[in-house]
């Protein structure tokens, strides 16, 4: 039985490759597939706890069974990660976001340009309505400080303790980022009644200063607009396949925590009331 197997981030480095074929028994399981990856691959062994699946797009439990022809793609750890609590739609004031009838409006996008300020006020004046009594940005932007390596990549990181960082890279699995975080646009709609909201997310390289995530929320109260706002960043760090590397002058570290495949729990254990399930 024949399978693709996608890599991505530091995977990828270590095999030179963007995608292999990989032919298992029937049967085969996530992690059966996974098995055969290392023996044929041992370097790629050390990351196994650390790392998550997607088949066919979506993530799923190494226990997911196989048929010929799907697609298992690495996830490792993500740009954000799990300790926080369809293909690009177009670059950054490239086009104008969905409105529906009823007046929500969505825009996802990823893009290799620049998000400058005339493009956030561009999304502002796009998302916003005459009924809505708050707007609220959130900029996620390249700081030359550095942060948390991912799993494995501590030596590395320690190589270049007391450098500045010079830049960011971002990579991303792209049509698996536009649907989770079409889902969590979902998820939004659902727990804050929130249905006007745009996020654009950088990829390929930002430097220092630059933005590399901006999340634009419209809502009629403040409340459920900074709700709304926190959710949307909270979970595209921790679920959505973005991958960062930190750029330093003689090298580079790969970012982040292993990644969740859904909404995080409520505080007491539960799922979140509004959701009714993580």
């Amino acid at each position: 039985m024949l399978v693709t197997v996608r890599l991505f981030a530091l995977q990828r480095q270590q095999l030179g490759l963007r995608q292999l074929p990989l032919d298992v028994p029937g049967g085969s399981t996530i992690d059966d597939a996974w098995e055969a990856l290392c023996q044929a691959h041992p370097d790629l062994a050390s990351a196994g706890p650390s790392m998550r699946f997607a088949r066919n797009g979506t993530y799923a439990d190494r226990t997911e069974p196989l048929a010929e022809g799907d697609e298992v793609a690495l996830i490792p750890p993500v740009a954000g990660g799990a300790r926080d609590a369809a293909e690009a739609s177009g670059g950054s004031g490239t086009q104008d976001p969905p409105r529906d009838d009823d007046g929500a409006v969505r825009w996802i996008s990823l893009s290799s340009e620049p998000i400058r300020d005339a493009d956030l006020a561009e999304l502002r004046a796009a998302v916003a309505t005459d009924g809505d009594g708050a707007v609220v940005t959130f900029l996620g932007r390249t700081r030359e400080t550095p942060g948390t390596p991912a799993p494995g990549q501590e030596a590395d990181a320690a190589r270049f303790a007391g450098q500045r960082v010079v830049g960011l890279d971002y990579e991303a699995y792209e049509s698996m980022a536009i649907a989770t975080l079409e889902t969590i646009a979902d998820e939004i709609a659902t727990r804050f009644g929130v249905r006007r909201l745009a996020i654009l997310h950088r990829t390929g390289e930002v430097a220092v200063g630059e933005t590399s995530v901006a999340i634009v929320v419209a809502a009629g109260h403040r409340g459920e607009a900074f709700d709304a706002c926190r959710y949307a960043i909270e979970e595209l760090k921790a679920r959505a396949p973005i991958w960062k590397s930190e750029r330093f002058a003689t090298g580079q570290v790969w970012l982040g925590a292993p990644a969740r495949s859904g909404p995080m729990a409520a505080p007491d254990g539960q799922p979140d009331r509004r959701e009714g399930s993580a």
